[in-house]
């Protein structure tokens, strides 16, 4: 079993070899190196974003130290932290007074992840405590709330404050720790949380569903929860299709008086991106628009496109009219005496169960 010791001098090694990634970054004596810009454009944004997050491509890792690139993606708890300390060594060495006290710092990763770019269906214990590629649909997002990371308190009788600190059982950076508010010292003088001191951060969960092209036919698609933390929060909406890197991690039942060994598991988050729109999208050629504007003009063009309406589903050719009308939707109206008439049309399909409603 591995001592204090030893983390801590794996904690130190990891953090030596991210800052030397950073220290041999191509073009660094000139100013022109890939990192070196991004850090710089960091520092200027700062004033006004408030927020220091590096994206790192992990095929950049795998180039510079194929282990480092393993262990990042096998011990991702073991590694983000340090680069993040090794990041912002850098730039206080750089601008000491930039950076305001207890201002946190991010590292997050792109790039090709290979067997480690999962959809929600393909996520299973083997990933757990891993770093993964998440690709999906957003349907749901929480509201943002503020998570508590320092609580400080004033003691009158001492006339001393005290502080704690806090991490719940989806932080990477240690083992979790009590999350109940002190409201005495150790001798037993009364406390008061100084709020205005004390040190938050946003906090939001996701849904993400697998994509509906990758769900196999006649199966329900599948989710997976994703907790955006910092300035990752608001990053997407619902609807959104989106790129998420995150840490698979098993969060442990807490279910008072009951014992259970089923475990939930979330993404924690450290880089979200929207997919591009053209890359899921229809492209259509020349050839395809001249096709569509020859079928206008075909009188039977309602009996085709309702024929092309779940074709596997025999007859119901008005109830497929009707659907077709529903997809395409009318023209939004306002009459002369001030009446709105909407576009769209509502669809009600009344039957018996397994009549291919």
């Amino acid at each position: 079993m591995a001592t204090l010791d030893d983390s801590n001098v794996a904690r130190l090694e990891a953090k030596r070899d991210f800052a030397d990634f950073l220290d041999s970054d191509y073009g660094r004596d000139t100013g022109e190196g890939k990192y070196v810009k991004k850090i710089e454009d960091m520092m200027k944004k700062y004033p006004t974003t408030k927020t220091i997050r590096l994206d790192v491509d992990v095929q950049d890792l795998s180039e510079y130290n194929p282990d480092l690139h393993r262990r990042v993606l096998e011990s991702p708890g073991d590694c983000i932290p340090p680069f993040a300390e090794a990041l912002e060594d850098m730039i206080r060495n750089q601008s000491p007074k930039l950076l305001e006290e207890g201002q946190r710092v991010h590292v997050g990763f792109s790039g090709e992840f290979g067997r480690h770019a999962v959809s929600p269906r393909d996520m299973n214990s083997q990933f757990l405590s891993k770093l993964v590629s998440l690709q999906g649909i957003v349907t749901r997002c929480t509201l943002v709330r503020p998570k508590v990371v320092k609580s400080v308190h004033w003691c009158a009788a001492t006339n001393s404050f005290t502080s704690r600190e806090y991490r719940d059982a989806s932080s990477i950076e240690g083992l979790p720790t009590s999350t109940v508010y002190p409201t005495r010292d150790e001798q037993g003088n009364l406390l008061s949380t100084q709020y205005g001191m004390s040190s938050f951060v946003d906090h939001q969960t996701v849904t993400i569903q697998e994509l509906p092209e990758t769900a196999p036919p006649g199966q329900l698609p599948r989710s997976v929860e994703v907790v955006l933390e910092d300035d990752l929060r608001d990053a997407c909406k619902p609807g959104d299709r989106v790129r998420i890197v995150g840490v698979y991690k098993p969060i442990a039942p807490s279910t008072a008086g009951a014992s259970s060994a089923v475990f939930r598991a979330i993404v924690m988050a450290n880089s979200v991106s929207r997919l591009a729109a053209d890359a899921t999208s229809p492209t259509f050629s020349g050839e395809d628009y001249d096709n569509i504007v020859s079928l206008s003009q075909d009188p039977g063009l309602m009996e085709c496109l309702a024929g092309s309406l779940a074709p596997s589903i025999y007859g119901y050719s008005w109830v497929k009219r009707a659907l077709l009308l529903l997809l395409v939707g009318g023209r939004e109206r306002v009459l002369g005496n001030g009446t709105h008439l909407r576009g769209d049309i509502n669809c009600l399909l009344v039957g018996d169960p397994g009549v291919a409603k």
